[in-house]
């Protein structure tokens, strides 16, 4: 058996909230610890689908099971309930590049969104990471939000400021009245960069390999929801 990922603990605390439970319509899912470990070691080796191991089962089959679920938004309902608990008191935001295989690229439009840029390396895709605490906010209303100054735009500041939220975010040497910043808190964006770090250990991730959005962003946030799981 290839090398499994999943503690019996970290496993028991996503089993409920994955599709194929008795309680659900629908066929029983009776593998999907296997399963997840399966789409794991993909994302994790970066590995093309035909390469999975025999021990995971079909690799057709865990593919088309993988797609479903992206379909469905199963793997970001995982990560938003290991995430409910945080403390958003202090967030931190920033973005980071992912660079596109060329296997990426070529994906007819009506199958889905591909969201594929083109960056000074090549084709890219921009990932935003919102940590510990703009549509990335969401319902969440930390009482502070530190970034860089990428984020420093009006329409940013001016939602923050509706919000309530105040902005830790350095000013733009164009900008005439420069507001004055937190450095303390500032300095703890590292943070982010220290997600982005471990997230980009899944090679699938650090590496785009999928011509649909929805299925990249599918690994990312279940790289993402092991991360949280540790």
């Amino acid at each position: 058996m290839s090398r499994l990922m999943l503690s019996d603990e970290q496993y028991g605390r996503i089993a409920s909230l994955l599709p194929g439970k008795i309680t659900d319509p629908g066929r029983t899912a009776a593998d999907n610890r296997l399963f997840v470990e399966a789409v794991l070691w993909i994302a994790r080796t970066g590995s093309p689908w035909r390469d999975l191991p025999h021990d995971f089962g079909a690799w057709n089959s865990v593919y088309k099971r993988f797609a479903r679920w992206s379909r469905a938004q199963v793997w970001h309902a995982v990560f938003a309930e290991l995430a409910g608990d945080a403390d958003f008191e202090e967030a931190f935001i920033d973005s980071t590049i992912m660079r596109a295989h060329q296997h990426a690229a070529g994906a007819a439009k009506k199958t889905g969104d591909q969201a594929i840029g083109r960056s000074r390396g090549g084709p890219s895709t921009k990932i935003h990471a919102l940590v510990e605490a703009l549509p990335l906010l969401g319902q969440l209303k930390p009482a502070r939000l530190a970034a860089d100054k990428a984020y420093d735009s009006n329409a940013i500041l001016q939602h923050l400021e509706t919000a309530g939220i105040q902005a830790v975010i350095p000013s733009r040497a164009s900008r005439v009245e420069q507001r004055p910043l937190d450095q303390h808190l500032y300095a703890s964006r590292n943070l982010v960069e220290r997600f982005f770090c471990r997230i980009k250990q899944f090679r699938r991730v650090a590496t785009r390999y999928d011509k649909l959005s929805e299925r990249f962003s599918s690994f990312v946030a279940l790289a993402a929801a092991f991360i949280w799981l540790r």
